[in-house]
């Protein structure tokens, strides 16, 4: 479906954003990955995609909480792969506090890499897009973009931040072969929620299978986490012919959360 797109996505050494990684090149996309992690570690992952789907896939690492750096990284990914067709903005960072206990250095930096990052790789890649005349940016927001929780200041101010500039993305190039939408999901076990999980364990006394069904039970219905590669697919899709005239919009995959 995707054979010879390039695709870059953020934060995708691990995760989800790994999960879209994987999906995109088994529809045929060359990938750009990026993010933290060992060195070997990620050179197997970047191999192991290369081998298992027969596309190309290179490393760029890079500071995104910088705007210079981000617009820089999104350059180096276009010379990698010789163009870019997709961009798929993932990375992120959370920590819980109430408003007035927030640390303000934490509060910069979710708002640097859960936002800024957006706004600096979109403005970067939007100029590629626009010379070929097609593109598809799928900005990982969050049920959080819908709907708040108490202590996620930072990370729902920021999630709400990239649901409106998903729709000005999409407004500002409509009628030119690019699209640009948003994938919110709900709990997905990533280390991120694992440590939420490990945290509402010990506070309750809890084991940890327990926690996490404790953890769904307030705001997820079906009980069941979202998957990584669930949303992969949905990220597969959003670049597919079948979703060329959905734009500014967003696909929510959260078990029935924003429902009630």
């Amino acid at each position: 479906m995707l054979k010879g797109k390039k695709a870059i996505v953020t934060g995708s050494t691990s995760g989800i954003g790994l999960a879209i990684a994987r999906e995109l090149a088994r529809a045929g996309a060359d990938i750009v990955l990026n993010g933290f992690g060992q060195a070997d570690e990620i050179e197997r992952t970047r191999s192991g995609i290369e081998t298992e789907f027969g596309v190309k896939a290179v490393y760029v690492g890079a500071d995104l909480s910088r705007g210079d750096a981000t617009r820089q990284f999104i350059e180096d990914g276009v010379k990698a792969l010789g163009g870019v067709d997709i961009l798929v903005n993932n990375a992120g960072i959370q920590h819980t506090a109430l408003i007035e206990d927030f640390p303000v250095d934490r509060w910069d930096a979710i708002i640097a890499l859960n936002l800024s990052a957006v706004f600096h790789g979109t403005a970067a890649a939007l100029p590629h897009m626009k010379k070929q005349g097609w593109g598809r940016i799928v900005n990982i927001a969050s049920v959080h973009g819908q709907v708040a929780s108490v202590q996620k200041s930072a990370y729902v101010a920021a999630k709400h931040g990239v649901m409106g500039l998903t729709k000005v993305t999409a407004l500002e190039t409509a009628g030119q072969g690019i699209t640009c939408n948003a994938i919110c999901p709900g709990w997905v076990r990533t280390a991120l929620v694992e440590r939420q999980i490990e945290a509402l364990a010990e506070k309750n006394g809890l084991d940890i299978e327990a926690a996490a069904r404790e953890l769904l039970t307030e705001k997820q219905p079906t009980l069941d986490f979202v998957t990584p590669q669930q949303l992969g697919q949905a990220a597969v899709f959003l670049c597919s012919d079948a979703a060329a005239q959905m734009t500014g919009a967003h696909l929510t995959l959260d078990g029935g959360w924003t429902a009630r």
